[in-house]
């Protein structure tokens, strides 16, 4: 599906607020539009509209009274009875006369000691006149006056009408684009929770976070801004080529050459801007994925001296960003205001050519309340084009934006069940299974075993021996190549994978603890754990020995990582945790490795109230901390090459020994 398709149906889900929005946005233009065929008609028929034929009346109504006699304007004589006589008002430069005779045709006019003589190609007429006072022209003009005032009220009441309904569509239209993008931000973080765990491990959680942040908000960009600035213009481009065909159709026709050359243009403009915002965004991506990464190691940086290097590594990346915003910025002076000023000086080059070449022949005078209306009409025209293109900038980023969004949303995710399944009792198999993180690299090999209800599994081997990738696929982090593994008779590829893991826990070597407290990271704010159930748990493992000085107790802040807090501490929130939830099958990852060795006696306490009534799988480098476990698999290289409890295994002497052997020595030298 095309991406403006799916923006287009994005902006469907509050079609209700959008359509509201463009119905007052249409009054408000309507209104607005209205305003010079106002002054067209204030202009033509009550200023210049003096030039009207006038008639002699015996009526005093609505008539002027000039030396002696009552003067009525044709437009306001309702009655033939009501004519007496012909006569006119005609402005000969900035002065006005009265002629008390019909006139045969209008053309030039000239006057000379009270004679005016008007004369059209060969034709030449001549009437006596008088000249009017200003008090007799304002005489004329004062049964005008009371029109002029309603219509100037009209205008202006039609003016806050605008005012108000453009007011209403802008805030409709700006609140329905936060709302969509509110939206689009909640479908983008819940499919990164859909996402299986190897995502992650191929993209920079920066990269992620430049999706969900700068490439939404570009597309609110695209709604707020954009659409509100094309939605406007095109209404309004619309309603002024109504009005100017209404004025005049064959100038409003020559005006029509203008749609064409701003659609020929936009597409110019798209294909070199959409190039160029492609790399625009690729680059911020990468600014960001740098950033986060140096955030997150920025004591190793500091510690082996390396900030220059970073910081060069940095000026590349946003070297590079700059070129290609010169780029577009660019590209963006050669189109936007040239564009703008191109189409206008077309457009009023034809005004003046067709406004020029109708008042040299007098049979198709145009008026000057016509001529004041298109002025009008096309210098707003203008507004709403210049809006337009000024924003294609911001519509292209947006449509880059857009794309990398909705490639997010495209992943193949695993849609979140609510499934439940019995407690699993714990017997886990792996039937002769292998794995690779990459086709034909096999990381596990023909990997075989079985741990019962209740059993404690070891699993140790050197670095790369394949110890965690065993607890990733029984955890279905990553789906198997081969073989089958099976919970209680249960083959778990059949399974869904949050089903899967609901009755499973697991405790890293550097365990993560989440923004809030040190109950709510317990918890992890499931409704099913009670408060209760938190600090048994807390007390369970023995955190209480170690969390009891902090000054809120269970309900000291946690920041992001539990940054604050000891490893120690951090580990004991993690084993309560896993407690709390109570699985059927715990894992513990390295759980002692960075533990010192006071703090070790409190942890493997808890290790013990864990592993109560569970299969536990312990994958360990200390090997003293194994030596009670029901069965130890040794792995090398994505084998298992021993298998056995800790005496068996010592009684065989092969590479469990050896490792044990080393481990105890280095222990003696160290003491």
């Amino acid at each position: 599906m095309k991406v403006g398709k799916r923006l287009f149906n994005y902006a469907l889900l509050f079609k209700r607020t959008i359509i509201f929005a463009l119905i007052m946005l249409a009054i408000a233009v309507a209104t607005e539009l209205t305003g010079p065929f106002i002054a067209k008609k204030m202009i033509d028929d009550h200023i210049l509209g003096i030039e009207n034929v006038w008639y002699e009346t015996n009526k005093s109504d609505e008539a002027v009274a000039f030396q002696g006699n009552w003067y009525k304007r044709s437009d306001r004589i309702y009655t033939d009875d009501e004519k007496i006589a012909e006569v006119r008002i005609l402005q000969v430069g900035r002065s006005y006369y009265f002629v008390d005779e019909p006139i045969e045709f209008d053309g030039q006019r000239v006057v000379n000691n009270n004679e005016l003589i008007i004369s059209r190609n060969d034709k030449v007429e001549s009437y006596e006149v008088e000249k009017l006072s200003k008090d007799e022209l304002f005489n004329f003009y004062k049964p005008e006056i009371p029109m002029l005032i309603k219509l100037i009220a009209l205008y202006f009441g039609l003016l806050v009408i605008a005012s108000i309904f453009t007011f209403g569509q802008r805030y409709l239209l700006q609140t329905s684009a936060n709302r969509i993008i509110q939206k689009m931000r909640e479908d983008v973080f819940a499919q990164i929770q859909r996402l299986p765990v190897n995502y992650f491990d191929n993209l920079p959680a920066g990269k992620v976070v430049s999706r969900v942040t700068n490439d939404t908000e570009a597309i609110r960009d695209l709604y707020v801004t954009v659409l509100a600035n094309f939605f406007t213009g095109i209404i309004y481009i619309t309603g002024i080529f109504i009005a100017l065909f209404l004025l005049d159709a064959k100038l409003a026709l020559i005006c029509m050459v203008i749609v064409p050359i701003l659609i020929i243009w936009i597409k110019v403009y798209r294909k070199y801007a959409s190039k160029y915002n492609h790399k625009i965004r690729s680059r911020l991506s990468d600014i960001n994925g740098t950033i986060n990464e140096s955030i997150q190691g920025m004591s190793i940086i500091q510690a082996f001296r390396r900030q220059e290097e970073a910081d060069k590594e940095f000026d590349v990346l946003n070297d590079e960003h700059f070129t290609y915003q010169n780029k577009l910025l660019n590209l963006n002076a050669l189109t936007s205001h040239n564009l703008v000023g191109v189409l206008r000086n077309i457009s009023f080059v034809a005004l003046i050519w067709y406004f020029g070449g109708g008042s040299l022949g007098l049979d198709s005078v145009i008026s000057l309340g016509v001529l004041y209306a298109f002025v009008d009409y096309l210098n707003r025209l203008f507004q709403p084009i210049t809006g337009m293109v000024n924003q294609l900038a911001i519509l292209e980023q947006s449509l880059v934006a857009s794309e990398r969004v909705f490639e997010l949303l495209d992943l193949e995710g695993i849609d979140v069940s609510s499934d439940e399944i019995p407690r699993y009792k714990g017997n886990v198999a792996f039937d002769h299974v292998f794995f690779g993180y990459k086709e034909g690299e096999h990381v596990l090999k023909d990997i075989h075993f079985a741990a019962k209800q209740g059993e404690t599994v070891a699993l140790v081997g050197h670095t790369g021996s394949g110890k965690s990738s065993i607890m990733n696929l029984l955890f279905r982090f990553y789906d198997i190549n081969e073989g089958k593994i099976t919970i209680d008779g249960m083959n778990i590829n059949e399974i869904p994978k949050q089903v899967l893991r609901k009755h499973m826990g697991i405790v890293l070597q550097d365990p993560y603890l989440f923004t809030g407290t040190i109950a709510s990271n317990v918890s992890l704010d499931d409704p099913s754990i009670s408060r209760e159930r938190v600090e048994k748990a807390l007390n369970d493992v023995g955190a209480d020995q170690l969390l009891k000085s902090l000054p809120n107790g269970y309900d000291e802040p946690v920041i992001e990582k539990g940054s604050t807090l000891s490893s120690g501490q951090r580990q004991l929130v993690s084993f309560a945790r896993a407690l709390a939830f109570d699985p059927a099958i715990l894992i513990l990852d390295e759980a002692t490795a960075s533990i010192d060795t006071e703090t070790e006696a409190i942890i493997q306490n808890a290790l013990e109230v864990l592993k109560k009534g569970r299969t536990t799988f312990i994958i360990a480098h200390r090997l003293s901390t194994i030596k009670n476990a029901d069965q130890i698999l040794v792995l090398d290289r994505g084998e298992i090459v021993e298998k056995g409890n800790h005496y068996e295994l010592m009684e065989q002497r092969g590479k469990y020994y050896q490792m044990y052997e080393l481990q105890q020595g280095k222990a003696t030298d160290i003491a």
